[in-house]
This record gives structure tokens, C-alpha cells and sequence, in this order.
């Protein structure tokens, strides 16, 4: 490997266009310069979600995983290749190694997006597989005796812990009916071990340091409030992100995090500023500002700002790719909370957004995402020719989404958004009783059971997640409600220490109920609580 090539490409800023100029040139005969092209064009992708920019970046990827696998060790055992052990390998063999199975984990999330069908899906699983098999050995021998640290070292070390340390963090994640297939299959996961690899891989001065402290960032400030419990101390994502921050204060990725870290705190109004100074930081990725515009719709939505919240759901409808069906059941919402009479931006109907959700369905590897089918279950409402209003669709969005952890810290916004439930509440008792009123019921009364938590008031909190849960056989609709109750006040019990009780709620979330609304992440995050409570003390057993 050309040692100077890597320093260079160290010393590189952020700047996408002088990056590519310097990477162009050397593309097709060093592994570093291919790979890193290779995944600016994936991300490229990623983030337009166009066919034709999968199609290229597929492509490109294939040719830079054709450029890591002339450099790597060859061995003919009747007429295949062994495994690599480590053993008599070269340095440039090794780095070829860490290098060819980055390729594949990036090839397989592009087979993913590119295709649909089981073939596809298969193909790219043994991608993932054979990706981390070869993580695996490299890992083995750079913790060996035998290893030999050449003058390129930290580069291969940082290669190997954002591989272990990536794949060890996301498998912890998963429930363990799925862990027990992926184990059979080969793989594990340990969470503190994976999050150790890759803090050991972003402290280091190496090509991955930097994409080390991106997934760390991604953890703590997305996965921990999406698919965890959200009492995740948000400390280590400011100490990652400080350095980053003073080197580079217009990095439009580092200012959307540091947005993110303070939205996550409860300064809402300091995250707004962050995340527009992110759009304003660049305009050669436009699809960037995808990310921002998204969560300044949550930041309007936790203000009840809900004309600016629709704004930034109807840039997203008309330039983002992601999730369109998304995009327009939040216009839709956002329009169905103004008051009655208020003029509605650009003339738009929520009924008729509201019935235009399901013709924008998509599939994701092969599936629809979950908040896409349950905003389209909800839209359905309104396909009739008297349709059954939604009481407060924002804010049952913002629930799925965790929303109510980020509002926890400002007294004055939970407090604001307890209002408008208690408002959506006396309009459904006012009007007239149908199929849906107890479900309805239910759902503002699940709302205002975490208002009560996020303001101290147990004892009504409780008494809401238990009405939800005494009510189980009158929902005929929202069957998400019951296991979502029962896991939103074990989360409270275990905040009072009250372990045992938690557990069981726990238990009864996770196996008495199945095929529901966002099932998921219902279960991601009753796997993240049941694993914080493995960690507790054991003398909390008792309270």
C-alpha cells in the first residue's frame, strides 16, 4: 500500500468535490483510493434513492471489490480458496482483506435496495456473512501474538474494530427469537464489546476513525431513542463530537449532530438554529438536507408550530425519495391540528392527502416499512365518504418515533402538548360515539399517560397505562396499544427501581401478543429494557 496516498487521503477535509478529483486518479490500482470512491458514490445513493444512482453505485462497488481482490492472498486448495488465517500474509494482503470484506457488507445493502426477490435477499445475506467471517479471522490474528504491526497498522486496526465493532453493536440489538436464527447462522453480538471496538477504532488517527465515530454518533443520538429505551446517557456522543465540531464548526454532518444532541437535551430552539446552519453548510448534497428538514419537523412538532412542521413534511413529499407515503401522512396530520376555520397552506385538503398515503407504499428490501403500513392502516380512515377523523395523528406519529423522550426535559412543552390532548379528548367525547371512539380513547389516553411520567405524576401515568391495558378486549383497531402500555410502564417501574414488577409486564409485552402495529420496534425496545435490567445491581432485586 502507497503510504503516502494514505496520509494524503487523511489530510483530506470534508470537501466532496476536492475528494473526488483526488480519488479519480488512482481508483483502479490501489484498494484505499477505490474503496473510499466506491462508498461516496453509495452514499451518494443512499441518500437520492434513485434506481439509477443504486445501479451505479452497485457497479462502482463491484469494481472496487474486483480492485481489493487482486491484492489479496491466494490459496488453491483443490481448486478453492481457503479461508485466510492471518499466516504468512503481507501487510498490502491484510489491508486487501479488511477492504474486500467492506466491499461486500457495502454490496449487500446495496442488493437490498436494488432488488426485491428472495434470490436478491439470499445473495445479499451471503454477503453479510461471508463479510463477517472474514472480520472475524482478521480480528483473530491482529489480537494474536503472531501479528507483526507494519507502518500502515492503525489503518488495517481501525478497518477491523469498524467491522467487529459495527456488526457486534447491531446484532446486540436484535430480540432473541431473531438472534437465535442469526447465531445459527454464525453470528453474535455483544453490545459493550462492539461499542469498545469502535470507540478503539475513532480514537485512533486511521482511514475508518471517522466512520468509527459516525456510527457511534448514529447509536447514541438515533438507535437508543428509536429502538431502545431513550435513557441512554448522551455525554459520549458530546464528547465524540466536540473535536470534530472545533476542526470543522461548518461540517454540515457534524452540525446536524450536534442539532441532533441538543434536541435530545430539550433545547429545541438551539437544535432548529443547528440544523439550519447544516442546510446552509453545503448545497452539492441537496439530499443532506433531507436529514435536517426531517427532524425540524419533529422540532415544530414538539412546539405545536404545526404550519412550519408542515412545510418541512411537504419539502420532504415533494424532494426526498425515502418514504413519500411518510411525507404525506404528516402533511395530511399536521393540517388535520389547525384549528377549524385557519386557512390551509397552499390549498391542500388533509382528507384528500390523507387518501393519497396508500398509492405511495414502497418496499425496502423486499418489505414495507412498518411506520409506512401502519400511516397507511390509519389513512384508511378517510377512504369512506364520511370519514372517521383521526384525534391527534401528529402526535401518535411522534410516539412511534419516541418523540415524547425529547420533550421530557422542557416542563412547557410537555405541558403544551398535554393541552392539546386534553382538547382532542373533549372533542371526542363531545361528538358522536363510533367503531373507533375507544380506540381513539385509548390512544390520547396512552399520550397523556407519558405527559404524566415526563412531569412527575406517577400515580395518574399509572392509572393511564392500566386503563389501556383493563381495556384490551374494547380495542378493536389499535392493537399496538396494549403491548405498548405495558412496556411504557415497566420503563417507569424500572425508573422507581420497582425491578420485578418491570420484568413481568416485560415478559407479558414481549410473548402474549404478536402480529401488531409496529411490532418491531415494540420489541427492539422491550429487548433494550429487559437487557438494562439484566445489567442493574442485584441489589435493586429487591425494591
Amino acid at each position: 500500500m502507497d503510504r503516502s496516498a494514505t496520509q494524503s487521503l487523511l489530510a483530506v477535509p470534508l470537501c466532496h468535490a476536492r475528494l473526488s478529483s483526488l480519488l479519480s486518479c488512482r481508483i483502479s490500482d490501489s484498494m484505499y483510493h477505490a474503496l473510499i470512491h466506491a462508498t461516496i458514490v453509495e452514499m451518494r445513493a443512499m441518500m437520492t434513492f434513485e434506481h439509477d444512482d443504486i445501479i451505479n453505485a452497485g457497479s462502482t462497488m463491484k469494481g472496487a471489490q474486483a480492485v481489493c481482490h487482486r491484492f489479496r492472498k491466494k490459496f488453491t486448495v483443490v481448486g478453492k480458496m481457503s479461508k485466510p488465517t492471518g499466516e504468512g500474509f503481507t501487510e498490502d494482503e491484510l489491508h486487501a482483506e479488511a477492504c474486500y470484506a467492506e466491499c461486500l457488507l457495502q454490496r449487500a445493502a446495496l442488493t437490498f435496495l436494488q432488488d426485491e426477490s428472495m434470490v436478491s435477499f439470499l445473495k445479499g445475506g451471503m454477503k453479510v456473512r461471508s463479510s463477517y467471517m472474514i472480520y472475524k479471522e482478521l480480528h483473530q490474528f491482529t489480537q494474536s501474538h503472531d501479528f507483526h504491526k507494519g507502518p500502515n497498522h492503525s489503518h488495517l486496526e481501525g478497518g477491523v474494530s469498524l467491522g467487529i465493532g459495527a456488526f457486534n453493536l447491531t446484532l446486540s440489538l436484535f430480540p432473541p427469537r431473531i438472534l437465535k436464527l442469526l447465531e445459527f447462522a454464525g453470528f453474535s453480538g455483544d453490545k459493550e464489546y462492539g461499542l469498545a471496538q469502535l470507540q478503539e477504532g475513532a480514537s485512533s488517527l486511521n482511514l475508518r476513525s471517522l466512520l468509527c465515530t459516525m456510527l457511534l454518533l448514529c447509536y447514541y443520538t438515533f438507535l437508543t431513542f428509536i429502538l431502545g429505551t431513550g435513557d441512554d446517557d448522551i455525554s459520549e456522543a458530546e464528547r465524540l463530537i466536540k473535536p470534530y465540531l472545533s476542526r470543522y464548526p461548518k461540517g454540515a454532518i457534524f452540525l446536524f449532530f450536534a442539532g441532533r444532541i441538543e434536541e435530545i437535551k430539550g433545547n429545541i430552539n438551539k437544535a432548529i438554529s443547528l440544523f439550519e446552519d447544516g442546510c446552509a453548510a453545503q448545497q452539492a448534497w441537496k439530499q443532506f438536507h433531507h436529514m435536517c428538514y426531517w427532524e425540524l419537523m419533529w422540532c415544530f412538532t414538539y412546539k405545536r408550530v404545526w404550519k412550519m412542521a408542515y412545510f418541512y413534511a411537504d419539502l420532504l413529499s415533494k424532494e426526498s425519495r425515502w418514504s413519500k407515503a411518510m411525507y404525506v401522512y404528516m402533511k395530511a396530520a399536521f393540517l388535520s391540528m389547525l384549528p377549524p376555520g385557519e386557512e390551509h397552506p397552499f390549498g391542500d385538503n388533509e382528507v384528500e392527502l390523507f387518501r393519497q398515503v396508500p398509492s405511495y407504499k414502497q418496499k425496502i428490501a423486499g418489505k414495507s416499512p412498518p411506520t409506512e403500513k401502519f400511516a397507511i392502516r390509519k389513512a384508511r380512515r378517510y377512504n369512506s365518504d364520511t370519514p372517521r377523523t383521526l384525534p391527534v395523528p401528529v402526535l401518535e406519529m411522534m410516539y412511534m418515533w419516541n418523540g415524547f423522550a425529547m420533550i421530557e426535559k422542557d416542563e412547557a412543552l410537555t405541558q403544551g402538548v398535554m393541552e392539546t390532548l386534553l382538547e382532542a379528548e373533549r372533542k371526542l367525547h363531545e361528538g358522536p360515539v363510533n367503531e373507533y371512539s375507544i380506540d381513539d380513547s385509548c390512544v390520547i389516553t396512552l399520550l397523556k399517560g407519558l405527559c404524566f411520567r415526563n412531569q412527575g405524576q406517577i400515580d395518574r401515568a399509572e392509572a393511564c397505562f392500566m386503563h389501556i391495558c383493563s381495556s384490551e378486549k374494547h380495542i378493536h383497531h389499535d392493537d399496538y396499544l396494549v403491548p405498548n402500555a405495558l412496556l411504557e410502564l415497566s420503563l417507569m417501574y424500572i425508573r422507581l427501581g420497582r425491578k420485578e414488577e418491570a420484568i413481568r409486564l416485560l415478559q407479558r409485552a414481549k410473548h402474549n401478543y404478536k402480529e401488531y402495529s409496529m411490532e418491531s420496534r415494540t420489541q427492539f425496545r422491550i429487548h433494550a429494557a429487559l437487557s438494562r435490567l439484566k445489567a442493574m445491581p442485584e441489589e435493586n432485586d429487591s425494591l
